[in-house]
């Protein structure tokens, strides 16, 4: 869909919603689901995201977390159900929770069987269109920009017509597979309601609260999914949203921030306009963002540290040159060691990502990138444990596994789940792989803890 179309898009959501609301004399219910069943509460700040857009358009919205401390039983579940009664119900979904999802949808629709079921998220977004043959319980799978294509299922749903007239999904009618017209989400982001500003978060289980400054990867990392589902893009809130989200959360007492974005300091003009309004503001912050190697330099860093960076998160991948070339990855170690001593310079803490499994990787250079990471002095906890890298829905390498030397198990798993972790490669065996995995255990400093991937 052309962006020109979006504002008359929305102009037929709206009018056709107050119809709707005219006919039915009420509005719909919506309820989202987070869950992570092994993690401790998080700011859920995609639903945020949905439940802010659709409470903007007049449905009653209604965010509930899954995780490790959560406080519900099936019990809580069926009454929560029956009290708000949803017209629609929306997972986030992942390869680790969604046979969680599965469940829980299942229990849902044996609840009411009326209530229709949507999944989003990344594993969503590229799966198969035929695995909603094998999830009877699963009503629309959402593949473009949730806050756009929910809407129009809600809309769809409470004009009496579920499956009429929709964007943006796949979902299957008696027994056939539909794939509607894609939809492409707002150019600026401010369009987009502040689920912070709305109030919408709970922040007194949360130790860090996540935002998002922007959206989207313009890279080309062939194991990576963002890029793919933004169309190599990045957009981003203006420099006002961003504060004015900051000085929000601290007014309700959290100081602690974890930017989600891919790459932080994309626009490097842009990057020292915000962190010159916290220091301007005396906002007093604690962050932790994600970069590129190559977006940084020393008056940045600088400023960082300045307004409260305490942690900087890189992407190594591998430590080896070969490695790094046939991913894509696309920049250096002299690149990576340069920009690790800038930060312990400012004495900012160093997290860096890093997979082993890759694609012409040989186990001699898997022992290459822990070497790397000790010999770097970052400490090996947290987000430095590597991990294996997952073949997702959607990325080029899982679209092309075989001509990069993947070889997958042959293990026999539903339409709905990916290759994963279950694969060898031409160059390294599934021992190997279990090798290397065990050695960064052995060297981890969160040996003992659970570590969720």
């Amino acid at each position: 869909m052309d962006r020109a179309n979006l504002p008359l898009l929305l102009d037929l959501l709206e009018e056709k919603w107050h119809e709707v609301s005219m006919h039915q004399g009420k509005h719909g219910k919506v309820l989202l689901f987070e869950v992570n069943p092994y993690s401790p509460p998080m700011t859920p700040i995609s639903l945020g995201y949905l439940a802010a857009f659709l409470k903007k358009h007049g449905f009653e919205t209604k965010i509930v977390t899954i995780s490790e401390y959560g406080e519900h039983s099936l019990n809580s579940l069926s009454r929560l159900i029956k009290e708000f009664d949803p017209q629609l119900v929306g997972f986030s979904t992942y390869q680790r929770n969604i046979l969680y999802v599965l469940g829980l949808a299942s229990f849902i629709k044996s609840l009411n069987s009326e209530i229709k079921i949507a999944l989003g998220g990344p594993q969503i977004t590229f799966m198969p269109s035929q695995a909603l043959k094998e999830m009877p319980m699963i009503d629309y799978l959402c593949r473009s920009e949730g806050e756009l294509t929910l809407l129009t299922i809600a809309q769809a749903i409470a004009g009496g017509h579920p499956f009429d007239s929709l964007k943006g999904v796949t979902f299957n009618y008696q027994g056939e597979i539909v794939e509607t017209e894609p939809l492409v989400g707002l150019e600026d982001l401010d369009e987009y309601p502040s689920p912070h500003l709305m109030g919408l978060f709970d922040y007194t289980q949360v130790e860090e609260v996540i935002m998002l400054s922007s959206r989207g990867c313009p890279y080309n990392c062939i194991f990576c999914y963002t890029p793919q589902a933004f169309n190599h893009k990045i957009r981003f809130h203006s420099i006002e949203r961003v504060i004015e989200e900051i000085k929000w959360v601290l007014k309700k007492g959290k100081n602690r921030f974890w930017f989600a974005d891919p790459n932080f300091s994309f626009k490097a003009e842009r990057v020292h306009q915000i962190l010159d309004e916290i220091i301007r503001h005396e906002l007093k912050v604690n962050m932790w963002l994600e970069t590129r190697v190559d977006l940084i330099n020393e008056a940045m860093m600088k400023k960082m540290k300045r307004a409260g960076v305490h942690t900087i998160a890189y992407g190594l991948e591998s430590a080896s040159e070969h490695v790094l070339k046939i991913i894509k990855k696309r920049v250096s170690l002299d690149q990576l060691r340069n920009a690790i001593k800038l930060a312990q310079k400012y004495e900012i803490e160093v997290e860096l990502f890093s997979l082993f499994g890759l694609p012409g990787e040989r186990f001699v250079d898997a022992v290459k990138t822990l070497e790397f990471v000790k010999k770097q002095g970052v400490k090996i906890q947290g987000n430095s444990n590597a991990q294996q890298m997952q073949l997702y829905f959607g990325t080029p390498l899982t679209r092309n596994y075989a001509r990069y030397g993947i070889k997958p198990l042959p293990d026999k798993r539903p339409a709905y789940i990916s290759i994963g972790d279950r694969y060898e490669t031409d160059t390294m065996t599934r021992e190997e792989i279990e090798k290397i995995k065990a050695l960064w255990r052995q060297n981890s400093l969160d040996r003992g803890k659970r570590v969720v991937s």
